[in-house]
C-alpha cells in the first residue's frame, strides 16, 4: 500500500477535526464579554442591594474593578477593547435618553436654565483652566482638560433615579442641566481643538475644518435618523410602545454606525438625536417610550465596564493632581447651581441637590480623551491622565452622592413600611405637578415627552 495517500487523509482528517474542534483555550469574544459583562454586573448589584446604602452601580463598577486587568485579571485589556462597541450602543442609548430632556426651544425660553447652565458651565471652564495653568500645565493642554470637565454623566443620574423612583422637578431640572452641559462641553471641546491641532503640526484650514465638520456633521447625521424615525413612529397606535421601544434602539445604533461611518462624533450625535426626535416628535410619542429591564442591560454592562477600565497605578500617580480637579469642579457645579438657584427662589435643598446631581462624569468625558488621542496621540496621553484619573474618582463619588442628593431634596420614593404605601413627594412651593405617567417597556420611570 502506498503510504502517500494514507498521510493525505489523515492530514484531511486532521484538518477537519481542526475546524470542529478547538485546537486550544478560545479568546473570549463579544458575546461572551456580554454576557460575562451581565452576569458579573448582576452579582455586583445582588450585593449591593443586599447592603441597602450601597447604590447598584457602585456594585457594578467594584466587581468590574476585581475582574478587570486592576484585579484578577481575568478580564484583559485586549477582550475590553474588542467589545467596546457594547459600551458604545449604551451610552449612546443613555445619551439619547438625555437629549429628549431638552426641547431647543423651550430651554432657550427657561431663563432658570439657561442662566444656570451657563453659569456651571462657564464657571466650571473657566476654574479648571485656572487650575492647570496654576500646575504648570501647558496651555493647550489645560483648556482641553477644561473644556471636557464641563460634562457630566447622564447614566449615574438617570440610573440612580430610577433605581430609587425619584421623580420631581429636581431631577427634571438636573437632567435637562446635564443635556446642556454636555452639549456645551462639546462646543467648547470644539472651539479649543483647533488650536491644538495647530500646535501638533496640523495646518489651519484642517484644524478649523475637522472640528467644524464633526460638530456639523453630527447634528445632520442626527436630524436625518429622527425624521425616518419619528417618521415611522406616527404610524404607530396606542398600546404598540414595544414597536416604538424598538425603534429607538433602531434609531440609537443607526446614528452610531453613521456617526462611525461618516467619522463624526458618535455620542454627541447620541445626544443630538434624543434632542432631535423631542423637536420633530408631534405625535409619535417615541421620547417617552421608557426602556425597562431593557434599558438596565445597558446600564449594566456600561458601569461593570467603568470598573474594569479602572486603572488603580494611575490614579495613584495623578492622585494629587486628580484631587484638585475634582475638588474644585465639585465646588463650582454645586456652587454655582445653588446659588443661582436660590437667587431664582429655588428652595435651598432643591438648589443644593441639583448642584450635586451634575457632580459625576464619565461618558463624553472618556469620548473627547478618546478624540484627542486619536488625533493627537502624545498630548491626548497628557489629557487623557488627568482627566481619566478624575473621571475614575468621579465614577466612585458620584453614585452615593447622587443617591444622597436625591434623598435630601425629597424626590426619592423611599421604602415602604411592611409593604404599606411610600411616603407622596413633596414639591417645591410653585413646582408644577409631574407629568402624566409614560408609556412603559418595563418599570422604570421615563423622561418627559412634550
Amino acid at each position: 500500500m502506498n503510504p502517500e495517500p494514507v498521510g493525505a487523509a489523515a492530514s484531511t482528517a486532521a484538518a477537519a477535526i481542526g475546524h470542529v474542534f478547538p485546537s486550544g483555550w478560545p479568546e473570549i469574544n463579544t458575546l461572551a464579554m456580554f454576557g460575562l459583562l451581565l452576569s458579573l454586573g448582576v452579582l455586583g448589584g445582588l450585593v449591593a442591594a443586599r447592603a441597602r446604602w450601597l447604590p447598584s452601580i457602585t456594585g457594578f463598577m467594584m466587581l468590574g474593578l476585581l475582574v478587570g486587568p486592576s484585579g484578577l485579571g481575568l478580564l484583559t485589556a485586549e477582550a475590553l477593547a474588542d467589545s467596546a462597541v457594547l459600551v458604545d450602543i449604551a451610552l449612546g442609548l443613555i445619551l439619547f435618553r438625555l437629549g429628549v430632556t431638552l426641547h431647543p426651544v423651550k430651554a432657550m425660553r427657561d431663563r432658570r436654565l439657561l442662566v444656570t447652565s451657563l453659569a456651571e458651565s462657564l464657571g466650571t471652564f473657566v476654574a479648571i483652566l485656572v487650575l492647570m495653568l496654576w500646575i504648570g500645565a501647558e496651555p493647550v493642554l489645560a483648556v482641553l482638560a477644561a473644556a471636557i470637565a464641563v460634562s457630566s454623566s447622564p447614566a449615574v443620574l438617570i440610573h440612580v433615579a430610577e433605581e430609587l423612583n425619584a421623580s420631581g422637578p429636581t431631577v427634571l431640572h438636573a437632567e435637562s442641566l446635564v443635556a446642556a452641559n454636555n452639549v456645551l462641553s462639546f462646543v467648547l471641546f470644539s472651539l479649543a481643538l483647533p488650536m491644538a491641532l495647530v500646535g501638533d503640526a496640523f495646518d489651519l484650514k484642517t484644524a478649523v475644518l475637522l472640528p467644524a465638520y464633526q460638530f456639523a456633521g453630527a447634528v445632520v447625521v442626527a436630524l436625518l435618523v429622527a425624521w425616518l424615525v419619528t417618521s415611522i413612529a406616527r404610524l404607530t397606535r396606542h398600546g404598540e410602545e414595544h414597536f416604538r421601544f424598538a425603534l429607538v434602539v433602531g434609531a440609537v445604533m443607526l446614528t452610531l454606525g453613521l456617526a462611525q461611518g461618516f467619522k463624526v462624533s458618535s455620542l454627541f450625535a447620541s445626544l443630538a438625536l434624543g434632542i432631535a426626535c423631542r423637536t420633530l416628535q408631534g405625535r409619535t410619542r417615541l421620547t417617552r417610550v421608557d426602556f425597562g429591564g431593557g434599558g438596565d442591560v445597558f446600564f449594566v454592562i456600561l458601569f461593570v465596564f467603568a470598573g474594569a477600565n479602572l486603572h488603580l497605578a494611575e490614579m495613584l500617580k495623578y492622585a494629587p493632581i486628580a484631587l484638585a480637579f475634582v475638588a474644585v469642579r465639585v465646588l463650582v457645579k454645586v456652587g454655582s447651581v445653588y446659588g443661582v438657584g436660590v437667587g431664582f427662589g429655588t428652595p435651598h435643598r432643591s438648589a443644593a441637590a441639583a448642584g450635586l446631581m451634575l457632580v459625576p462624569m464619565a461618558g463624553l468625558a472618556i469620548g473627547l480623551v478618546q478624540t484627542t488621542s486619536l488625533l493627537m496621540p502624545e498630548l491626548g496621553g497628557r489629557v487623557a491622565a488627568i482627566v481619566l484619573a478624575a473621571v475614575a474618582i468621579f465614577e466612585t463619588i458620584g453614585p452615593p452622592l447622587v443617591t444622597f442628593a436625591l434623598r435630601f431634596c425629597g424626590e426619592a420614593d423611599p421604602p415602604s413600611d411592611e409593604g404599606g404605601a411610600a411616603a407622596p413627594v413633596s414639591l417645591p412651593p410653585g413646582a408644577e405637578t409631574a407629568p402624566p405617567p409614560a408609556e412603559t417597556h418595563g418599570p422604570a420611570s421615563a423622561p418627559p415627552g412634550r
